[in-house]
C-alpha cells in the first residue's frame, strides 16, 4: 500500500508529524474550534425544517364584478401569457374565482427570489394595461417561509363591543406593531367586519330630487379637501397656509353639497343614508365558538422561528396591556414554536444520551479514562466544526441538521477509537522489547499504519452520501441539509483524528496508561472470537453459502414493503379543511364552523379552535364561502397525537353536508409543496371543456373509493353555481344614448358600490363607499327598478335596458401549465400509500379519457418514486466511484470487491429491522441504507488492510494464522467502533418517532439493523473467504486470488 501511495503517505506523515511536534499549538487550535463552535451553535437561527418549498412568486388581482369565467379570460390568461417565459420559471398555477385571480409561479432551485420577483414585476407592467377597465392592478404577495405561519392570534370581544372597531382594533393597532417585528413578513386578518363610511342611496330619494347616482359619487369624492394654500408673512416668520375640509365624522359627509335648486342646498343626507358599515364579506372567523378576528402571522424565509416567537411575544405583552376594555387576546390559537422547542429539545437529549452511551461503551472497553477521554474529544470538536460550517453557509439549526449530527455522534469517534486503539497496541508492545524505541515514533508509526485505511473509509463515507445532496424536489431539500451536517461531522472527524488525537496521546499515553494490559472483557471476547473463527476458518464455502441465503432472503422481504414520501409528525396544530356545497352562504359556513368547533371542544386534549371561513382580502386562498379552515391546537404534553386525530375525525363523520379533511399543519403545507393541494394523492385531470373534467373526475374518484384504504376520496369541488346575470340590449341602450360602459358604471355603483374617498381618523384610514341601499338587490324586480342617467336627461329603469335573470357560472376555475384542470385528492388509512396508488391506478386507466384530456398523478408516491430513481442512479454512480477508491486503496480490484462483499451482508440486517418496523420505507429509509452501506464498509477496510499490513510490513505468511491473527486485532476496535456508531443511534432507534425524530427515526433503524447484521457478518464471513480465496501465489501482489 505505501508503494501505491506514497504522496498520501507523505502527506499524511507531515500532519501527524506536525501534531506531535506542535501539540500546544494543535490543542490551542481545538480549544478555538470548541469556543467558537458553541458561540455558533448557540446563536444560531433555530426552525422546524430547512427551506423545503422552491422559489415561488404570488400575483394576486382584483377584478370586482367579473365571474370566474371573465376573471379566466380576461385576467388570469393574460397575465399567464406575460409571467411565461421567464428565466427559471418551472410551474405556472392559477385560479381565477369570481372577482379574483391568483397565480402561483415557481422556480428552479438555486434562483434568487428578489431577482424573479423583479423580472415579474416587469412583466406584469406590460399585460397591466391590456387588463379591463375596473380590474385593480396585480400586486405580488410577500415573500414568507416554507413553513410560513409562525402564530395565529384571536380577538374576541364582550357582547356589545362594536365588530367594526374590533376588525379597526386589528389592522390599526395589532398588524402594524406586529410587521415591525423583525422576521415577520406578512399578517393575514379574517373576521371582524372593515369599516366603511358608507352612502347608501336611496332610489326614491333620488327620483324626488331628480338627481342620479354619479351625481351622489362626484359629491361623495368631493365631500373632503385638503390643500396648501400658500404662506403668511408674520414679521419675521413665514407661516403656512392650511385649506382643510376634511369629512371626520358621519355628520360632515351626511351635510355634504350635493346640488342646488333654487338656491336650496340638497345633501347626501337627503338622498342617501350615511352610516358606518362593513365592507362586504368574502371571509369571516370564529375564536372558540364565538364571533372573533383572525390574525395569521408568516415569517420571512431565513428567519429564526423562536427568535420571531419571542419578539412577537413581547410586542403582544405591549399590546395586552392597552386593549380595551372587554377585548381579549389569544395568543395560542397556533404556535409553531411549540412544536419546534419540543422537537429540537428531544433531539439535544438524543445527541446528550447517545453521547453519553458512547462514552460508556468506551471505558467498557478500554477500561482507562484518559484512553476513552482522548477518543470522546472526537465528538464535540467533529459536531461543532460542522455546525461552524453550516452556519458560514447560511444554514439554520433544525431537525434535519440536528438530525444529521444525531447520526453521525457515534460515527465521529471511530477514526479516533481505532488510531487510540493501534497507538495503545503498539506501545504495550513496545514496552516489551529489549530495547523500547521512543513514544513519539511509536505514536507516529502507530497512527500512520491505520492512517491510509481511515482516510479512504472516510472518504468512502462521504462519497456513498453523495446522491442525497442530488435529490429534486422537496426530498431533496428536505435531505440535503441533514447530508451536509452528517458528512461535515465526518470529514471534521478525520481532521480530528489525524491533528488532535495523536498529540493528546503523546501526553497521555506514553505512561501509565500504555503498561495496562487489555481489558477482561476484550481478552473474553478475543478468546470465543477466535475459538469460533477458527472453526469457520475450516469452511469457508459454507460460511459464504449461509451469508448468500441470509442476503437472498433479504431480496425477497424487499417486494413485499410498503412505500411513503414522510411519516406523520408529532405536532399539535391540526388543520381541519371544511367544505360545504358552493354556493353556500358565508354565514351558513360560520353557524357549521361553529357546531363543529364546540363539538370539538369537548374532546379532551383539544386546548383551542378558530374557524377562517372564506378567504381573507387579498388571500393567496381563492376558496369561497362555502370553505371554511379550522385550526385546533391540541395539548403538546400528549406524546402521542393519532388516537387524537382519530377521535376527531370520528366526530366530524356526524356532521352532514361538508366534507373534512384533518391534517397535521407541516405535512399539509409539505403536500400542498409537493402537487399543489394537500392530500397524499393527487389525481390531475387537464382537458379544455370543464364538464368534460368535472364528468371524467367523478369517474375517477368513484373508482378511487372503491380501492382498499382510500380515504376522503373528493373531487376538487369546480361546479356551476347560480347567479344574477343582467345582460345589457344594445338596442335599447341606443335608444336612449347610452354605451355599455355607461351601463356598466350605473349598475356598478347602484348594486355593488364604488369608493369615493378615504376619511381618515388619526392615523387610521377609512374608504367612504357610495352604493344603492340593500332594498335595491332583494330581488330580480327591485334590481329592475335601479335607475340610470341618461346623457340627455332623465332617467330610465335598468329593466327597460337589459334581461335580468338567474344563470350559472363556475364557482372556480384551476390551471396549471396553460391548461384547465381538476383534480380528484385521497388519503392512505391503513395502509402504505405506494400501495395505494398502484391499485388506483390499475382501476382508473382502464378506461381512457377523451382525445385532448389527459391524467397525471402526483402525491406523496410519485414524489417518493422520483426519490428512489434518482437515488439508484446516482447510488451507481457512487458506488463506482466507491470501487475506485477501494482499488486506489488496495492496489488490486479483487480485494476491492471482497471489501464490497459486506453491502448485502448489511443490508440482511437493514432490511430485517426494517421489517420489524412496520415494513414500510420512507425516503429516511432509504437514505438509511445508503448511510448504512458508507458505515459498514469502513470495518471491512480496516479488517483486509490489516491482514495486508500484517503480510506485508510484519513478513506473516499468507494463510489461517495470518487471517486469525489479523482478526483478532481489529477485533476490539471493530466492536468499539460498531458498538459507539449504533448505541449512538440508539436514542433515536427508540423514540419511536417522536417529535423532532419522525424522519431520522426509520433512518436509525435501518442504519442499527445493518450494522449489527454487517458486523457480524463481517467478522465471520469475511475472513473464510479471505483465507479461502486470497492466498498468495507467491508473487509481491497480496491482492492476487489462488
Amino acid at each position: 500500500m505505501t508503494a501505491r501511495t506514497p504522496r498520501l503517505i507523505e502527506v499524511l506523515t507531515r500532519l501527524v508529524g506536525f501534531s506531535l511536534s506542535n501539540r500546544l499549538i494543535v490543542l490551542a487550535l481545538a480549544a478555538s474550534l470548541l469556543f467558537f463552535g458553541i458561540l455558533a451553535a448557540a446563536g444560531a437561527p433555530i426552525d422546524v425544517f430547512p427551506e423545503f418549498a422552491p422559489p415561488q412568486v404570488v400575483i394576486q388581482t382584483e377584478a370586482p364584478g367579473l365571474s370566474a369565467s371573465e376573471v379566466e379570460s380576461l385576467v388570469t390568461i393574460p397575465l399567464e401569457q406575460a409571467v411565461n417565459g421567464t428565466p427559471g420559471l418551472l410551474t405556472l398555477r392559477s385560479s381565477s374565482a369570481p372577482g379574483l385571480s391568483v397565480l402561483m409561479a415557481i422556480f428552479s432551485d438555486g434562483t434568487d427570489i428578489y431577482r424573479a420577483r423583479q423580472v415579474v414585476s416587469e412583466r406584469l407592467l406590460g399585460a397591466r394595461a391590456r387588463l379591463p377597465e375596473g380590474v385593480e392592478a396585480p400586486e405580488l404577495a410577500p415573500v414568507v417561509s416554507a413553513s410560513s405561519t409562525v402564530v395565529t392570534l384571536g380577538l374576541t370581544a364582550a357582547p356589545g363591543f362594536d365588530p367594526l372597531e374590533l376588525r379597526a382594533l386589528a389592522d390599526w393597532t395589532l398588524r402594524p406593531r406586529i410587521l415591525a417585528v423583525p422576521g415577520v413578513s406578512r399578517v393575514t386578518i379574517f373576521g371582524g367586519g372593515v369599516k366603511q363610511y358608507q352612502v347608501l342611496v336611496s332610489p326614491r330619494a333620488l327620483r324626488d330630487y331628480d338627481v342620479g347616482i354619479d351625481q351622489v359619487v362626484s359629491a361623495a369624492s368631493r365631500a373632503s379637501a385638503l390643500a396648501a394654500s400658500g404662506f403668511l408673512r408674520a414679521g419675521e416668520q413665514i407661516l403656512p397656509i392650511r385649506s382643510q375640509g376634511l369629512v371626520t365624522t358621519l355628520d360632515d359627509l351626511g351635510r355634504s353639497l350635493l346640488a342646488e335648486r333654487e338656491g336650496v342646498p340638497i345633501t347626501l343626507g337627503q338622498v342617501a343614508r350615511v352610516q358606518f358599515g362593513a365592507e362586504f364579506k368574502v371571509g369571516d372567523a370564529t375564536v372558540d365558538g364565538e364571533p372573533g378576528v383572525v390574525l395569521e402571522v408568516d415569517k420571512l424565509p431565513g428567519a429564526n422561528s423562536i427568535a420571531v416567537t419571542r419578539a412577537l411575544d413581547t410586542a403582544l405583552d405591549d399590546l395586552s396591556a392597552g386593549l380595551p376594555a372587554g377585548v381579549a387576546l389569544h395568543r395560542d390559537l397556533f404556535r409553531q414554536a411549540s412544536f419546534i422547542e419540543r422537537a429540537v429539545g428531544n433531539l439535544q437529549r438524543a445527541l446528550l444520551l447517545g453521547g453519553l452511551l458512547v462514552a460508556a461503551v468506551l471505558l467498557l472497553f478500554l477500561l482507562d479514562l484518559r484512553t476513552a477521554a482522548i477518543s470522546l474529544t472526537a465528538i464535540p470538536l467533529s459536531l461543532l466544526a460542522a455546525v461552524l460550517a453550516l452556519r458560514a453557509s447560511g444554514a439554520t439549526l433544525n431537525t434535519m441538521t440536528l438530525g444529521g449530527l444525531a447520526i453521525a455522534i457515534g460515527e465521529v469517534v471511530d477514526d479516533a477509537i481505532i488510531d487510540v486503539e493501534n497507538i495503545l497496541r503498539r506501545l504495550r508492545l513496545n514496552r516489551r522489547l529489549a530495547v523500547p524505541r521512543p513514544a513519539a515514533r511509536v505514536i507516529l508509526e502507530a497512527s500512520l499504519e491505520v492512517r491510509s485505511a481511515i482516510v479512504y473509509a472516510t472518504f468512502i463515507v462521504a462519497l456513498v452520501f453523495l446522491p442525497v445532496f442530488f435529490l429534486s424536489g422537496i426530498q431533496g431539500r428536505l435531505f440535503a441539509p441533514l447530508g451536509y451536517a452528517y458528512v461535515g461531522a465526518t470529514l471534521s472527524s478525520l481532521l480530528v483524528a489525524l491533528t488532535v488525537t495523536p498529540a493528546l496521546a503523546s501526553l497521555f499515553l506514553s505512561g501509565a496508561s500504555a503498561e495496562r494490559a487489555e481489558g477482561r472483557l476484550v481478552r473474553l471476547l478475543k478468546r470465543l472470537y477466535g475459538r469460533l473463527l477458527e472453526r469457520l476458518l475450516r469452511h469457508p464455502l459454507g460460511v459464504a453459502a449461509g451469508g448468500a441465503l441470509l442476503f437472498a432472503g433479504a431480496l425477497l422481504l424487499l417486494p413485499l414493503f410498503g412505500v411513503e414520501l414522510l411519516p406523520e409528525f408529532e405536532e399539535g396544530n391540526v388543520i381541519v379543511h371544511m367544505a360545504g356545497l358552493p354556493g353556500t352562504a358565508l354565514e351558513t359556513s360560520v353557524r357549521a364552523g361553529i357546531e363543529v368547533e364546540k363539538d370539538l371542544h369537548r374532546i379532551p386534549g383539544v386546548v383551542s379552535a378558530a374557524q377562517k371561513a372564506g378567504r381573507a382580502e387579498l388571500g393567496e386562498d381563492t376558496w369561497g364561502p362555502e370553505h371554511s379552515e379550522l385550526v385546533l391546537a391540541l395539548d403538546p404534553r400528549l406524546s402521542r397525537f393519532a388516537p387524537l386525530l382519530a377521535e376527531v375525525r370520528g366526530r366530524l363523520a356526524a356532521f352532514p353536508g361538508f366534507a373534512f379533511s384533518v391534517k397535521q399543519f407541516l405535512k399539509e403545507r409539505m403536500e400542498e409543496v409537493i402537487s399543489g393541494t394537500r392530500a397524499q394523492v393527487v389525481l390531475r385531470l387537464q382537458g379544455p371543456d370543464l364538464a368534460v373534467l368535472r364528468r371524467e373526475a367523478a369517474r375517477d374518484a368513484q373508482a378511487m373509493a372503491s380501492v382498499r384504504g382510500s380515504d376522503q376520496v373528493q373531487v376538487e369541488r369546480q361546479t356551476d353555481v347560480p347567479q344574477v346575470e343582467v345582460r345589457f340590449e344594445r338596442d335599447a341602450a341606443a335608444r336612449y344614448g347610452l354605451s355599455m360602459q355607461d351601463l356598466m358604471r350605473a349598475t356598478t355603483a347602484s348594486l355593488w358600490g364604488v369608493r369615493a374617498g378615504q376619511v381618515y381618523e388619526g392615523q387610521r384610514v377609512f374608504d367612504i363607499w357610495v352604493r344603492g341601499e340593500d332594498a335595491a338587490r332583494e330581488d330580480l324586480e327591485a334590481i329592475g327598478q335601479t335607475l340610470v342617467d341618461r346623457p340627455a336627461g332623465g332617467r330610465v329603469p335598468l329593466s327597460a335596458l337589459a334581461r335580468i335573470e338567474i344563470g350559472q357560472a363556475p364557482n372556480i376555475i384551476e390551471r396549471q401549465g396553460g391548461s384547465r384542470q381538476i383534480l380528484v385528492t385521497a388519503n392512505a388509512v391503513g395502509r402504505d400509500v405506494g400501495g395505494l396508488v398502484l391499485e388506483a391506478r390499475r382501476r382508473v386507466e382502464v378506461r381512457r379519457l377523451p382525445a385532448g384530456y389527459f391524467r397525471t398523478w402526483e402525491g406523496e408516491y410519485e414524489a417518493q418514486g422520483d426519490a428512489r430513481r434518482e437515488l439508484l442512479l446516482m447510488g451507481l454512480g457512487a458506488g463506482v466511484g466507491v470501487f475506485l477508491l477501494l482499488c486506489l486503496d488496495f492496489g488490486s480490484a479483487r480485494l476491492a470487491w471482497l471489501v464490497l462483499l459486506n453491502l448485502p451482508l448489511a443490508l440482511v440486517g437493514g432490511v430485517g429491522a426494517a421489517a420489524a418496523g412496520g415494513g414500510r420505507l420512507s425516503i429516511g429509509s432509504l437514505v438509511g441504507f445508503i448511510t448504512l452501506f458508507g458505515i459498514s464498509t469502513r470495518n471491512s477496510i480496516m479488517l483486509v488492510s490489516h491482514y495486508r499490513h500484517l503480510r506485508v510490513a510484519e513478513g506473516m505468511p499468507p494463510g489461517p494464522d495470518l487471517v486469525l491473527q489479523g482478526s483478532l486485532d481489529r477485533l476490539a476496535p471493530i466492536l468499539m467502533t460498531a458498538l459507539v456508531t449504533g448505541l449512538g443511534l440508539l436514542p433515536l432507534a427508540l423514540g419511536g418517532g417522536r417529535a423532532g425524530q419522525e424522519i431520522e427515526h426509520p433512518m436509525a433503524v435501518v442504519i442499527l439493523g445493518g450494522l449489527a447484521s454487517s458486523t457480524v457478518l463481517n467478522l465471520l464471513v469475511l475472513p473464510p473467504i479471505y483465507a479461502r480465496f486470497w492466498k498468495e501465489r507467491g508473487g509481491d501482489d497480496p491482492g492476487a486470488p489462488r
